[in-house]
């Protein structure tokens, strides 16, 4: 394991979720749903376990009869310097469609680009690089 990898645990949105950031940041999805595992605590074609493997990688699920999903408050995740500078600035522009942009993306005072967005399953992204 090479860091920390963010699960989602959404209230039944989990495929668009997924499909949504392998259209952001590419990569290969692997979808398990309900019946795949036996489960009978939820739909059939829910996803019970869902994970996007590419330059972005995380995992989502949607949430069973009584389980909390994702509200995240305070946090958000942090792409700086993981890609070219226009990878990232088409990463910040697709996460924005159908979300907001709280922070554009541009030239700070210290000397760094960054901006946070927060895309349309309400996940806050901090965005940069140097230079």
């Amino acid at each position: 394991m090479t860091g920390i990898t963010p699960y989602l645990h959404v209230d039944g949105e989990a495929r668009a979720a997924l499909e949504f950031y392998r259209d952001v940041f590419g990569g290969e999805l692997v979808i398990h749903s309900y019946a795949d595992f036996g489960r009978d605590d939820g739909p059939a074609d829910a996803v019970a376990h869902g994970m996007l493997q590419g330059p972005v990688e995380l995992f989502a699920s949607d949430a069973a009869v009584g389980e909390e999903t994702a509200l995240l408050r305070g946090i958000q995740f942090a792409l700086l310097g993981t890609a070219e500078p226009a990878v990232l600035e088409g990463w910040f522009a697709a996460l924005a469609v159908g979300g907001r942009v709280l922070d554009p993306l541009t030239l700070k005072p210290w000397g760094d680009h960054d901006g946070q967005v927060r895309d349309r399953f309400g996940v806050t992204w901090l965005i940069g690089y140097q230079g």
